[in-house]
């Protein structure tokens, strides 16, 4: 991104509720139009926010906000998950989960996500992590196509019957 001023900054998700908040709804809003049975953010905001928190503070969790010129404009959120032996796959350990990133509509094609998720993985990398997982909806074409140009694979499809 040709933009100097993007700053990207970790916070703590309990002192900064209220811009964490607006984000995602805007992440929620956008799954929405992708998918009809995510929930309303107003239903789930206190919920969500507690197991955002819960993550950060018990797994080892790290929330990025993107600033451009002291505005927040797009996340990331990430935190470890520890596989056991009970697991198929070879490696048994810490993983990163991918659970959230956003980047409001106005800021998109602009290199903002591709610096958070760099900025995310190479803070778990550091720390020993050698595997990442996440997920996002079928119908999110340009996170498939930028998640398929970072190196990530599909490895599992979920199937949902809605009854």
């Amino acid at each position: 991104m040709e933009d100097i001023s993007l700053e990207i900054k970790p916070i703590i998700v309990s002192q900064h509720f209220e811009v964490i908040s607006k984000l995602m709804e805007g992440l929620h809003e956008h799954e929405r139009e992708l998918f009809d049975k995510t929930a309303r953010w107003k239903d789930i905001e206190a919920s969500y926010m507690r197991h955002v928190t819960a993550m950060q503070e018990e797994c080892e969790g790290t929330f990025l906000i993107a600033y451009l010129q002291d505005k927040p404009v797009g996340f990331i959120f990430g935190y470890v998950e520890e596989q056991d032996d009970s697991r198929i796959e070879e490696y048994t350990g810490k993983e990163l989960y991918v659970s959230d990133g956003y980047v409001m509509p106005e800021y998109r094609r602009k290199g903002i996500y591709q610096k958070l998720n760099e900025k995310l993985e190479q803070l778990y990398i550091d720390k020993g992590v050698k595997r990442i997982t996440r997920f996002t909806l079928v119908d999110n074409s340009r996170m498939k196509q930028f998640l398929e140009t970072k190196g990530y694979k599909v490895t599992r499809l979920l199937y949902e019957k809605w009854l």
